[in-house]
């Protein structure tokens, strides 16, 4: 296994196997809102930033096979040079799996990964874009359930268990995605 992970090699790899530019988007703004996550609760920044990225790195190659999705994207990351914590975040991020979050880097990026779906609908929907999203305006379309329906809000909730209320959480995540707008396009 690499001693340090290569961001560059990586997207690389991401370019390589995931076609569709929204999921790459989605895999970019993951990054960005576990990178800040990782700052506010004093985790690894990179560890935590490219976990986020590389999440759904086999989500085409299992062709919709959800049982197999994350176990493939566990052994790429791990290709990559990602530790076993990475991989296992990776693994349990996916529910289907029945492998519970432990660590606050597994249960951030499993909030993580649905928050930045819900953020990225609510962007797309305003006439500013990610410049003009409040934590307000997110937290409104949150309890719209017809709003971005295939958003697990009960997985963004899970926020409480590594210490974040709902409402700061959104906004940590509206700011990453903030930091990152030209790459979303948003």
């Amino acid at each position: 296994m690499k001693s340090r992970l290569d961001r560059e090699e990586i997207l690389d790899s991401i370019h390589a196997n995931v076609q569709d530019k929204n999921m790459i988007k989605h895999m970019l703004a993951t990054e960005a809102i576990m990178r800040a996550l990782a700052r506010r609760l004093g985790g690894n920044e990179e560890e935590w930033g490219i976990t986020g990225l590389i999440h759904d790195i086999d989500v085409e190659l299992v062709e919709g096979d959800m049982s197999s999705h994350s176990r493939l994207g566990a052994d790429i990351a791990q290709e990559l040079g990602a530790s076993e914590a990475m991989t296992y975040a990776i693994l349990c991020h996916n529910e289907a799996h029945g492998v519970p979050p432990e660590t606050k880097l597994d249960k951030a990026l499993f909030c993580a990964d649905p928050l930045s779906g819900l953020i990225t609908a609510a962007a797309l929907v305003h006439p500013d874009k990610l410049g003009g999203l409040t934590t307000k305006s997110v937290m409104k379309r949150f309890r719209e359930k017809g709003f971005a329906a295939g958003v697990n809000r009960e997985q963004v909730a899970q926020c409480q268990e590594i210490g974040l209320e709902l409402e700061e959480f959104i906004g940590l995540g509206i700011r990453a995605m903030r930091e990152i707008t030209s790459e979303l396009e948003l």
